[in-house]
């Protein structure tokens, strides 16, 4: 069977299943994969075989054809078809509840070099990622996942890819209330801290700020109460990115992110990432003029402890309590009641 009677057969298979005659279309599209020596053809009928047995709730068959797919893309060693039977490969797995190898199926598409049709499937890789974790429970990186596919959804007016992400952020948030209760019913203080942080996310995702705020709020303070630094760092990180979607984040809350990102590169070991970070800070430092006007070292480079006077000026707490004097170094005005930050 030549190339021109591959694309027929596959119309001709395709119209019988948009007609719900689907146990015909199989026959069609599994005689063509028979007889076909087109492998552009051969790749578009497993593809379609794929689909169809994923919609019948057929996985293993589709697991079996999804990995028949990926030996076809390698003989074209085309790019965007290794992609697309990658894609294909997760979401069988994803299907059969094989997450972590959701997961590495996912990764490899998302490495390999840039293709045209990375623009088009990319929001429905981050999706199976997302879906993935969120089946091994992990919500902080479902969560992520499941923002870069809304990213990828609205950047390129994919509604399709919309409505299904929308779909799971709702199992999210319904497996997210659920360990909720788990844990006010065992005082179970992290695992509210954790929930409450989930909550702040799903609702910044969806551009409810007002409502992620007070959640924010919650999660800080039971961070701050168990001593969870990381939980406050992902808190206060959350918050930034609500001020950065309000696109009113002032240069003293952008210190305080990058401060934080750097901290946190620094500790992955990711150079490229911290580099970026350490510049953007002294960046803004510059702009803002942020100096302490005892030392001289500029404010919120280091993790130390700062004073707001009255009259507004800002100094290192430790420099001031060197300096000994109760009025302001800068406007000797009277600092009785100094306020911290």
């Amino acid at each position: 069977m030549g190339q021109d009677q591959t694309k027929q057969q596959i119309a001709k298979g395709l119209q019988l299943y948009q007609s719900n005659q689907t146990e015909k279309a199989l026959q069609v599209w599994t005689k063509v994969l028979e007889k076909s020596s087109d492998l552009v053809g051969r790749f578009r009928v497993l593809g379609c075989l794929v689909t169809a047995h994923s919609e019948m709730g057929r996985y293993k068959e589709m697991l079996k054809f999804a990995v028949v797919q990926i030996d076809t893309a390698r003989e074209l060693e085309d790019a965007d078809f290794l992609l697309e039977s990658y894609l294909n490969l997760a979401r069988s797995n994803e299907k059969l509840c094989e997450f972590h190898k959701t997961i590495s199926y996912c990764k490899t598409c998302l490495g390999l070099p840039g293709t045209r049709a990375a623009t088009q499937l990319g929001g429905q890789v981050s999706l199976s990622m997302g879906n993935a974790f969120l089946g091994l429970s992990l919500f902080q990186k479902a969560l992520e996942s499941f923002e870069k596919a809304l990213r990828y959804a609205h950047n390129n007016d994919d509604t399709m890819l919309e409505c299904r992400v929308c779909c799971s952020l709702g199992s999210f948030y319904a497996q997210v209330k659920e360990s909720m209760k788990i844990a006010l019913q065992h005082g179970d203080r992290p695992l509210q801290a954790l929930c409450l942080l989930c909550f702040a996310d799903i609702h910044r995702s969806r551009g409810d700020l007002e409502t992620a705020f007070p959640r924010y709020d919650s999660a800080m303070s039971i961070m701050t109460e168990i001593g969870n630094r990381l939980g406050q760092v992902q808190v206060l990180l959350g918050v930034a990115k609500c001020w950065v979607a309000r696109k009113a984040l002032d240069k003293l809350s952008q210190l305080k992110l990058h401060c934080l990102s750097e901290s946190i590169y620094r500790s992955r070991g990711l150079q490229r990432e911290l580099r970026a970070h350490v510049v953007r800070f002294h960046e803004c430092v510059e702009e803002t003029e942020l100096y302490c006007g005892l030392c001289g070292e500029s404010i919120g480079e280091k993790n130390s402890r700062l004073q707001a006077l009255p009259c507004s000026h800002i100094f290192h707490l430790r420099c001031l309590q060197n300096n000994g004097t109760r009025s302001c170094p800068n406007c000797h005005r009277s600092s009785m009641k100094p306020g911290f930050v």
